[in-house]
């Protein structure tokens, strides 16, 4: 097993299955602005990018125009039920627990404000050293300029922190700053892709963990 100074985690589709969530409140904006909704595998395809990137690939080519009234509501109606079906996933609780000693972060495309109120309902908050959201620095994955100040402020190296996530940006951020990768192939990103990237570790459950590092 390789031991770990600092565990980043990323949130939706690793911590949290929010997927349902997200493409309901889509679904919400897009029949809001008299558009066709979307089917739910579609939707979460476009997750991972943030927010903006959710709005605008939903709202497809033609539609650029409603991009900063589907932010709106999109934004009003998520605060509203981004709580509706989302929760941990299984052994997450356990997970967290048995790496209590070990310094963790958040780090997520998501919205800080949305990551922080269902980790806080969640009741996992606590276990992080910090929560890192796509507004709370000037960077976002897989930009490596996001996670080194975060390196230097906990005092790790890049051989001993591992980014554990279901998305694409999880591993490169991990390859583009030079620490360990481990994809988590139950979440919401495609399998196929994430294990192209050849990541230094795999699992197909959170629980998993226990057997890779210590």
């Amino acid at each position: 097993m390789k031991k770990i100074d600092l565990m980043v985690f990323d949130f939706d589709g690793t911590l949290v299955y929010s997927g349902d969530d997200l493409a309901n409140s889509v679904n919400h904006t897009l029949k809001k602005l008299g558009m066709p909704v979307l089917d739910r595998k579609t939707i979460i395809a476009f997750v991972g990018d943030g927010v903006g990137r959710l709005i605008k690939r939903s709202l497809g080519d033609k539609h650029h125009d409603m991009f900063d009234e589907a932010m709106e509501i999109f934004k009003a109606h998520y605060a509203e039920h981004l709580l509706d079906t989302t929760g941990l996933y299984p052994g997450v609780p356990d997970i967290l627990e048995h790496f209590r000693d070990r310094k963790k972060l958040i780090v997520t495309n998501k919205l800080y404000s949305y990551t922080l109120k269902i980790a806080a309902e969640l009741r996992i908050d606590g276990y992080f050293e910090d929560i890192i959201g796509a507004d709370s620095v000037p960077r976002r994955k897989p930009d490596p300029g996001l996670l080194i100040p975060l390196l230097e402020k906990y005092g790790v190296e890049k051989r001993d922190t591992v980014i554990i996530g279901d998305g694409v940006n999880d591993i490169l951020l991990a390859k583009n700053t030079g620490t360990l990768s481990c994809a988590l192939l139950n979440g919401l990103g495609d399998r196929d892709r994430l294990l192209s990237l050849d990541p230094d570790y795999h699992c197909e459950d959170i629980s998993e963990l226990k057997e890779l590092f210590e």
